[in-house]
């Protein structure tokens, strides 16, 4: 098997992970990571060459920006208090204390390197929280303070990593020139994400057609990534502010078609990038096993100090911070529970950004000497990523259940039902003000407004006045009849422009562009 074959086996085993995932009730990353793990212990599967250094700018873009497409930096701005608690104190708490323990047990070794080690565990990955949360019908408040966290923890531990990695190379290390560039980095990165989340919103208007405005939506989170990255600001904030920053601007686009082609190129781009990223880190383990040699078990005492560690001291921290944030916040509506706590503790699980760092540790440094406890590092920080990811989260359910954390769906719900009737009203007032301008004749004005409240209706039945609930129990007595008949009629139609496909002189894409519209049916 070449590694031309096994990119395309993992790939197709991304799009049955989501399906099966759904059914069984386990994440897609967790089974990809496993199937990674599965393909690692073949010796007929060959590894994949992919230079450590190009892991984070190839994978990170794109699964950073389709998180932040879901969110907005008003959730952001809302949260902000857990948010830095978490993806800066939290991160750096961890990182020295994961050094702390690395260097008692072997006092030899470079303190820095201890904090290489803190730097890699330290931060969730956010596509394994958030994805885990969504399925499992988390409140709102807790998925977004978990993404947030996963978001921009990140940019924490890839300074702390730098750091300790130049003062491991270099053998020099300052605290102000550490604060320095985290500093810079930070100033950097937020400066490269608005320029170019400007630039993207205005080339994305200035675009004519879908396609284009997806592609560069694509190509964009790798712009951001790459600029800022080369001049040393943190190109995880750049991408991240980018994409916040080209998702709010883009909401004023009202092409139809650009956010269902949006819309529907972002799940499935996430859905293969998520499943390669989580394969790959199971694939890894034969290079953590190569380079740890028959040594591993001789680690194993101080691979469970450290997830001991990483584990309770997330608990310890969050029960802190909750208790005095209960105090500090109290007009805040909503506050977190010990339960959500509990829920929030034990879905904080590591992944990709943690074995590309890993992975990207130099061989040696600037003496020639073997970087100190490489394979050591690797060896606990692949440790540390499979016991967060194959034990907390197919656990993470079980806990969900015991401790009762639950969305509101009432509260949800009535929010959604007072955006249909704004949506309804604005319709109608608009409908009003161009019939009053236009001349509109009453007989068409009145059609058109009881085609709106038809259409609102059956969107959200609930939110519908009474006028729009009998018309439209009377109209569903008539729908079952009414949509066999279309359905067999649309279809005609879809047959005979196939058909029209395969006739010398049919331009394929007239076809397909009618296609699409008879696909896409009747629109508000």
């Amino acid at each position: 098997m070449d590694q031309l074959v096994l990119t395309l086996v993992i790939l197709l085993a991304a799009v049955l992970a989501e399906s099966l995932g759904g059914r069984i009730g386990v994440a897609p990353s967790i089974l990809m990571t496993v199937f990674g793990c599965l393909l690692a212990l073949i010796p007929a599967v060959p590894s994949l060459n992919i230079p450590p250094e190009l892991i984070l700018p190839l994978v990170l873009p794109p699964l950073l920006y389709a998180a932040a497409r879901r969110t907005s930096w008003r959730q952001f701005a809302e949260n902000w208090q857990v948010i830095a608690l978490r993806a800066v104190g939290l991160v750096i708490v961890t990182a020295v204390a994961v050094a702390a323990v690395f260097h008692a047990w072997n006092p030899a070794t470079a303190v820095a390197a201890g904090v290489v080690l803190g730097a890699l565990v330290a931060p969730p990955d956010p596509v394994a929280a958030t994805s885990m949360a969504s399925r499992l019908g988390l409140p709102r408040r807790l998925i977004v303070a978990l993404g947030g966290e996963g978001l921009f923890n990140d940019v924490t531990a890839i300074v702390i990593y730098t750091v300790g990695i130049q003062a491991v190379v270099t053998g020099l290390f300052s605290p102000w020139h550490a604060l320095g560039d985290f500093v810079l980095a930070a100033v950097v990165g937020l400066v490269v994400g608005l320029i170019l989340g400007w630039l993207g919103s205005k080339l994305t208007k200035y675009l004519d057609n879908a396609t284009g405005q997806v592609a560069l939506s694509l190509l964009l989170p790798f712009v951001a990534y790459g600029v800022a990255e080369h001049w040393e600001g943190s190109a995880v904030l750049a991408v991240l502010v980018c994409a916040l920053y080209l998702t709010d601007a883009v909401t004023e686009i009202g092409d139809r078609d650009y956010r269902l082609v949006a819309d529907s190129f972002w799940d499935i781009a996430e859905m293969l990038i998520t499943g390669f990223a989580f394969a790959l880190i199971g694939l890894e383990l034969r290079v953590v096993i190569d380079a740890t040699g028959h040594d591993w078990s001789s680690l194993a005492g101080v691979t469970a100090a450290v997830i001991a560690v990483v584990v309770l001291l997330r608990l310890a921290w969050l029960l802190v911070t909750w208790a005095v944030s209960t105090k500090l916040w109290r007009d805040t509506d909503e506050p977190f529970t010990w339960r959500e706590v509990i829920v929030t503790w034990w879905a904080g699980m590591r992944g990709v950004a943690t074995v590309a760092l890993a992975l990207a540790v130099p061989f040696t440094i600037d003496s020639g000497a073997d970087f100190p406890a490489r394979s050591e590092i690797l060896f606990v920080a692949f440790a540390v990523v499979l016991f967060t990811l194959l034990v907390q989260g197919p656990t993470l359910p079980l806990i969900v259940r015991i401790t009762g954390v639950h969305a509101d769906t009432r509260q949800e719900r009535a929010v959604e039902q007072q955006l249909w009737t704004r949506v309804v009203r604005a319709e109608l007032a608009e409908l009003k003000m161009i019939a009053a301008r236009d001349g509109l004749p009453e007989d068409a004005y009145e059609d058109i407004k009881d085609t709106l409240r038809h259409l609102s209706a059956k969107a959200d039945p609930e939110a519908a006045d009474a006028d729009a609930k009998a018309a439209l129990d009377a109209e569903r007595k008539l729908a079952a009849q009414m949509r066999a008949v279309r359905s067999a009629v649309i279809e005609a139609g879809r047959r005979e422009a196939q058909a029209a496909r395969r006739e010398p002189g049919m331009p394929p894409d007239v076809v397909d562009r009618v296609t699409r519209r008879l696909d896409l049916g009747p629109t508000r």
